[in-house]
């Protein structure tokens, strides 16, 4: 063989034949990666989470509040939830304060109208709070522990360190069922003072109930309206104190992320069963919210009429109404000014029970938060109360109005 003709053979097996073997195998893999891509996608495709049949993934673990909750704490669930792994957030909250009263009147050490900052002249604790939230595409509960002066003063002895605790689970795509302790969703203003303008609360969602037991039924109808039906022990109870029940009706309406609209119906009859003679209750309840850039605004109106419960003919209904307008304004990023107007009345006493305020409760807020982050403020507020009757004190002298002073600080993570 000639040399030439050798190392041409050579060259061919060693450089052009593995070359072509190459070719070959890198075309092997190209399918096999195109193939890898489309079941991966077909995977992809029917992966969308089914609360039905899927099972329970791992869940994720938060340890912290949510961020924006001002004007949040009574709005109905909005939402059906759509995510992908459970969620269990956990979190703390501290409200503490310092409260001045012109007014002597006082009950177990608390002024009148107590819940927020009830103690006069002194620092104390409106709530330390420990809260878990748990949240599944199928199954949601809440459960928060509190203590200090709100507990004190407004709870009832039994269950008193329960603010909430609730379980529910979805029956459908857009139906939910929840069962157990809840926080109120009647009236604008809660007991939490984070979840609200001022540190204060108003008289009329005073008179609001702020717990209930029982169980609600939520429907989202479409991406702006929630519907929601519940049954309750009663007015403000946990435990029952007859055999009569609450029912209720909720409509919640966002018109954008910035306007929201909230009608409540409740209706019960809390006279005890020994008691012959029955006084059915239906309270109503609307509440709006808007929120234009630096500007905040809520607007919260109540009318009650009860059963056999005019004063002066027992055979008649009375009637209970309120409304109370609140304000905020962001000067800075860390400075909002605020102010409340409320008014409240209720002659023949369906609400306010041994108290005798006349035709009238009137009251005025001014006030400013420093706020150094989203999930802390420090509030300086002023209210006066006025009524129709002589119902605070000053030594030996009887008043119809009182002023108020109160520093809040705020903290939740």
């Amino acid at each position: 063989m000639p040399v030439s003709f050798k190392y041409l053979s050579l060259f061919v097996l060693l450089y052009l034949l593995p070359e072509a073997y190459q070719a070959q195998i890198e075309d092997t893999l190209t399918a096999k990666k195109k193939e890898t891509s489309d079941k991966t996608k077909k995977t992809k495709t029917s992966s969308a989470p089914n609360f039905t049949t899927d099972p329970v993934t791992s869940t994720q673990i938060i340890f912290r509040s949510n961020d924006k909750l001002q004007l949040q704490g009574t709005r109905i669930i909005s939402a059906i939830d759509s995510i992908l792994h459970p969620v269990l957030r956990i979190g703390g909250y501290v409200s503490t304060y310092y409260a001045y009263y012109d007014d002597d009147s006082e009950t177990n050490n608390f002024v009148l109208f107590p819940t927020l900052a009830p103690r006069k002249d002194q620092f104390s604790l409106n709530m330390a709070v420990i809260s878990a939230e748990y949240k599944s595409s199928s199954m949601r509960s809440n459960i928060t522990l509190h203590y200090g002066d709100v507990p004190e003063s407004s709870w009832p002895a039994t269950f008193n360190l329960i603010q909430e605790a609730n379980a529910g689970f979805r029956l459908s795509k857009k139906l939910w069922f929840d069962a157990g302790f809840f926080k109120t969703h009647i009236g604008l203003e809660s007991f939490q003072p984070r979840e609200n303008i001022a540190s204060s609360m108003s008289i009329p969602d005073y008179y609001d109930p702020y717990y209930l037991s029982g169980a609600k039924l939520s429907y989202l109808a479409t991406s702006k309206l929630t519907l929601q039906a519940s049954i309750f022990n009663g007015y403000n109870e946990y435990i029952d104190n007859n055999t009569n029940k609450a029912l209720g009706f909720s409509a919640n309406y966002n018109l954008s992320e910035n306007i929201s609209l909230t009608y409540n119906f409740l209706t019960c009859d809390e006279t005890p069963d020994a008691v012959k003679t029955k006084h059915q209750r239906y309270y109503q309840n609307f509440y709006a919210t808007f929120i234009y850039d630096k500007f905040t605004l809520g607007i919260d109106l109540n009318y009650g009429v009860q059963q056999h419960s005019l004063l002066r003919d027992t055979a008649k209904a009375a009637v209970t109404y309120a409304g109370t307008l609140v304000a905020k304004y962001k000067l800075h990023k860390m400075l909002d000014v605020y102010g409340r107007l409320e008014d409240f009345s209720d002659p023949n006493r369906i609400l306010t029970g041994s108290l005798s305020i006349g035709q009238y409760i009137r009251g005025a807020t001014i006030g400013f938060e420093i706020k150094p982050q989203k999930t802390a403020g420090l509030s300086v507020e002023w209210r006066g109360l006025q009524s129709d009757n002589l119902i605070f004190r000053q030594g030996n002298k009887s008043l119809n109005q009182r002023n108020e002073i109160i520093v809040c600080l705020d903290l939740w993570f």
